[in-house]
């Protein structure tokens, strides 16, 4: 019997692709999945912004308002097709899951609740004023796992953290990475690893990212020639980055690079950068640039914590959070043996073909489907 799911709200796979993984794991283990999805247009950055400056909110409630009302009208145009065995709330879909639940009663919704409210105002110091702003959050966060049926995590670390109660319905997923990343992978490995070595970090620039770390390393690396590294994105602590990092005269900053060209982009160098922040939240995850620098055949330099260590381990070089020194010392490494290098980058396309393609992720999804 044929498995109906709708992906339903208001995510951004260009911002978020944990979503577009899902669909094309959910499709490729037969199921059959439509979307219902009017992108919000506001990402983390945005949202964070908002509850800075709560003024913002009343924008807030009219672009959500918008995106519900598209929602809601194509939901009902769709109701002839009859209801679906399951709706997948989209990540970030703190208000979306109510909307799911009011629209499709009977289904089991499944939230993709990969970070929390709470955690991001923590990471961000957003808990101010008598811990009021923080105290909305964690009530934001209990409103919208109590209307899921199913709650999506990535990590064990993320699963242990929920209420008691929710952590009985739960399930974990790895974030994993798209079949473009693996294409561009599979063609990137041809290309031998040479010196001068070629680092990438992409990202948000967020505590979480922990970019001062990398710009330290980089700075410690200033008058290595055999290292050169891209830093792609803007943020929270994108200016302490740059100056850090302003000595060091192969470092090459840019702006963005648009989703559909990311793949090839991050296949082209030799390391993926992963996470180095030592928030609470930096120790919980495996960020989506650690699958897809993997399943780009890059090596991934990632910071020791549990989580990345389980996903990775063997396929990666581990350093401590919030240490410059080492991971400076990784890249040196790197960069002095190129052979162990690409031995290394195609050991992680190996873990990646192994455990982390769409369909390896969303089989726990399906599983809940079939045997609830």
């Amino acid at each position: 019997m044929g498995v109906h799911i709708v992906a339903f709200g208001t995510y951004d796979v260009t911002a978020h692709p944990r979503v577009a993984v899902l669909i094309e794991g959910l499709r490729d283990g037969g199921a059959e999945v439509s979307e219902v999805n009017r992108p919000l247009g506001l990402d983390t950055a945005a949202r964070v912004a908002i509850l800075r400056q709560p003024w913002r909110l009343p924008l807030l409630a009219l672009r959500l308002l918008a995106c519900w009302s598209g929602l809601a009208a194509e939901t009902l145009r769709r109701r002839r097709h009859g209801r679906p065995d399951a709706v997948l709330v989209g990540y970030l879909g703190h208000f979306d899951v109510h909307l799911a639940r009011l629209l499709h009663p009977r289904s089991t919704i499944f939230l993709d609740h990969m970070v929390s409210a709470a955690g991001v105002a923590a990471n961000r110091r957003l808990a101010g004023s008598g811990g009021l702003k923080l105290r909305l959050m964690k009530a934001i966060d209990a409103m919208a796992l109590r209307s899921a049926d199913v709650v999506i995590v990535d990590t064990y670390e993320q699963q242990e953290s929920l209420p008691e109660g929710v952590r009985e319905r739960s399930v974990v997923c790895a974030v994993g990475a798209t079949k473009e990343w693996f294409d561009a992978g599979a063609e990137a490995l041809r290309r031998p690893t040479e010196t001068p070595l070629q680092a990438v970090f992409v990202g948000l620039f967020s505590p979480t990212h922990g970019a001062p770390v990398i710009a330290d390393a980089l700075d410690i690396l200033a008058d290595d020639e055999r290292i050169e590294v891209t830093m792609v994105g803007q943020g929270q602590q994108y200016d302490e980055a740059r100056r850090l990092a302003a000595d060091n005269p192969r470092v090459t900053w840019v702006d963005w690079v648009e989703a559909e060209d990311l793949p090839d982009f991050v296949a082209g160098f030799d390391v993926s950068l992963g996470i180095f922040g030592t928030v609470p939240q930096a120790l919980r995850v495996v960020p989506n640039k650690a699958f897809q620098g993997a399943a780009a055949g890059a090596v991934v330099v990632t910071s020791d914590t549990a989580p990345q260590r389980r996903v990775l381990q063997g396929a990666a070089l581990l350093v401590a959070p919030g240490s410059s020194q080492e991971l400076a010392a990784a890249l040196a490494k790197l960069a002095e043996d190129p052979d162990e290098a690409h031995l290394l980058r195609q050991a992680a396309y190996a873990r990646a073909m192994e455990h982390y393609t769409p369909r390896a992720v969303a089989s726990a999804v399906i599983e809940r489907i079939r045997h609830p």
